[in-house]
């Protein structure tokens, strides 16, 4: 969750992106939440950047294209399928969620960095996805389903 409510967030970004010049590279500094990106390109900006993804890693969570995984619950003691069924990244190709959890409760800095490559690798993966939905004109209908699948959506 970056600094301020996600209206707020909405609110201030599209009052200010408008006035960003069209022919240069628009940059929003601390925005790393998939929501938070998927509204940042739908309002033009380029390029974000933020501390989330190893932030998050370093306290056990991944993200997912199903939500978040906070592997530190006990409930993935013995799950030993990888973070992400749907990623392809080193750490979701080679490690499961119970080798991961074990390695972040006993802190074994290895399991920060497995969870901080899989959060950089997903959000990769995300935005090219925004990419090909951009080209495709059809970004509003992909972030609605990635919201639902997420879980931004209850329904």
């Amino acid at each position: 969750m970056c600094g301020e409510p996600k209206e707020e967030f909405l609110k201030m970004l599209n009052y200010t992106a408008p006035l960003m010049p069209k022919d240069k590279p628009r940059y929003l500094m601390g925005v790393g939440t998939p929501d938070y990106l998927i509204e940042a390109a739908i309002a033009g900006i380029d390029m974000c950047d933020c501390v989330l993804p190893t932030r998050i890693a370093r306290n056990g969570t991944a993200m997912t294209w199903n939500g978040k995984v906070v592997v530190r619950n006990a409930f993935y003691e013995k799950d030993w399928g990888p973070l992400d069924k749907e990623c392809d990244c080193y750490t979701c190709k080679n490690y499961s969620r119970a080798y991961i959890r074990h390695l972040v409760k006993t802190n074994e800095i290895l399991g920060v960095r497995l969870l901080s490559i899989h959060n950089l690798r997903f959000l990769t993966k995300l935005m090219e996805r925004v990419r090909i939905e951009i080209e495709n004109d059809n970004l509003l209908n992909f972030k609605n389903k990635f919201y639902r699948k997420y879980g931004y959506i209850n329904e």
